[in-house]
């Protein structure tokens, strides 16, 4: 079996840390229980190599062998082929994790990352600009809110999608998004409350402090 290598920046500013989104990947080969090694690509200067697996620029990808993959959903999904932990083998269980990851990534965080990157600055919260943006994370919030308050997970057993969604809803809690949303809350506090988490967000911290 080849080794899998997890790349990301070597070092990135204090208030991203503990979310750049390789912590994803960390997140699932733990627990997955994947051996896998963290290698570094340079935050400041991005050289040909980096796009050559990133054509974006961004992080993470990760290699298997002489396969290389970008994104952070198309990485999860990778990993949860090799891995019933992560997302079950039958064809219903199956169709039912790729849901919630799509879900995650197209209707979730399409409405998080904007109303988020908005909202850090106070002077950008007027206009029709932001009310528009803060209902459509309101919509898309109140159809989620009662999905999580009769489930555990997403689809059954943890899985990425849990993965996936706990981590666009946690990157908008850091603005209070889910103040009136305690279904939510519960569920982010209870996966990110999983060892498998708490090693990956500790490892990232720790990496990234190593360049300080």
């Amino acid at each position: 079996m080849t080794e899998l290598v997890l790349t990301t920046y070597d070092w990135v500013p204090e208030f991203p840390r503990g979310f750049v989104r390789d912590i994803r990947a960390a997140w699932a080969l733990e627990e997955a229980g994947l051996p896998y090694r963290v290698e570094s690509t340079p935050f400041k200067d991005r050289a040909e190599e980096h796009f050559a697996h990133q054509p974006f620029g961004q992080v993470p990808w990760l290699t298997d062998g002489d396969l290389s993959i970008f994104e952070s959903g198309a990485i999860l999904m990778y990993l949860g082929e090799r891995s019933e932990v992560l997302m079950p083998g039958d064809p219903k269980g199956r169709a039912g994790v790729m849901e919630w990851v799509f879900a995650a990534l197209n209707s979730v965080e399409m409405a998080t990352l904007p109303w988020f990157f908005i909202g850090m600055s106070p002077e950008n919260k007027t206009g029709p600009g932001w009310t528009f943006i803060e209902g459509f994370l309101k919509v898309r919030l109140d159809r989620l809110e009662p999905v999580l308050a009769e489930r555990e997970w997403l689809a059954g057993s943890f899985s990425i999608a849990d993965i996936l969604m706990a981590d666009v809803l946690r990157t908008a809690d850091r603005l209070d998004a889910l103040a009136d949303y305690p279904a939510a809350r519960a569920y982010v506090a209870r996966a990110t409350g999983r060892p498998a988490f708490i090693k990956a967000y500790a490892d990232q911290m720790a990496h990234f402090a190593r360049e300080d």
